[in-house]
């Protein structure tokens, strides 16, 4: 608490990463108390202008440039956990709670569609984890134009960033998984970067294409490693309306932080 901003009133301060910055002092410029307090992944608010946070638009790292990422550079026991949402948001609460109650950071990779559909949600999971681009309508997109895919990724990050304040590049995810030469090239030419995967849950098949909360846990152990990314989606299966991912995600945080890992985003690690 404290006068952190000179309006004469006393208010909690920021909090930006793991540190707490305030300023007690009528006169304008760098805070004047700076320290570490709480959890990495607490928030303080002093306004709803207090919500800003690394906001994204990183440059495209050199090492994206015609390549794509499945597996992150680190020799380190930590593992990026992504969730996909293009379809609907029926998981989004569940794991947005699983996630601040375990202090885990994750990365999320929505369609602008979707974003158009669901901007509450997409806000919400912005103000906590960064977003990246998945396409606006999630299409196959090597078979589409050089203008038609160009279309696809800025129609995308307009959508994106105009409800969420938050800039998307340089993290890209082709829909499907799909990708060529070429559509890399486009994508790295707008100043993204391909990111792929390790391993993909298969929770999006649903309890009806054979999964189970075990069997996405299962595949999550199965492929650790240094920098594994993990593959999953905020939405429902469309027919069975199980949500495996969110059901699975308490499990697998708890299995891999009691192996030794700890848990980054990707945006940082880029």
């Amino acid at each position: 608490m404290g006068d952190w901003d000179g309006n004469g009133t006393t208010i909690i301060g920021v909090k930006r990463r793991s540190r707490w910055l305030l300023r007690n002092s009528n006169q304008p410029g760098a805070p004047d108390v700076n320290f570490s307090y709480g959890l990495g992944c607490d928030l303080g608010f002093s306004s709803p202008g207090g919500r800003t946070r690394d906001r994204g638009s990183k440059g495209l790292p050199a090492a994206l440039r015609g390549r794509e990422l499945s597996v992150l550079a680190t020799t380190g026991n930590v593992v990026a956990l992504t969730f996909d949402a293009g379809a609907n948001a029926d998981g989004v609460a569940s794991i947005l709670a699983t996630l601040e109650r375990t202090c885990t950071p994750a990365t999320s990779f929505l369609t602008g569609r979707w974003v158009e559909q669901f901007q509450d949600q997409a806000r919400r999971i912005a103000v906590r984890h960064p977003i990246g681009n998945h396409s606006d309508s999630h299409p196959h997109l090597p078979t589409l134009s050089d203008a038609a895919v160009r279309d696809q990724v800025t129609r995308a990050e307009r959508r994106i960033q105009g409800a969420t304040r938050y800039a998307p590049r340089p993290m890209f995810r082709f829909p499907f998984g799909e990708s060529d030469a070429r559509t890399l090239g486009i994508v790295n030419g707008l100043r993204d970067g391909s990111i792929r995967w390790t391993v993909d849950t298969l929770g999006w098949r649903g309890t009806s294409g054979g999964q189970s909360v075990q069997t996405v846990v299962n595949r999550v152990l199965a492929n650790l490693r240094p920098g594994e990314i993990v593959l999953m989606h905020v939405g429902s299966h469309p027919t069975d309306g199980s949500t495996l991912d969110a059901d699975a995600l308490p499990t697998i945080i708890a299995e891999l932080k009691r192996r030794g890992y700890g848990f980054v985003t990707i945006y940082d690690s880029i």
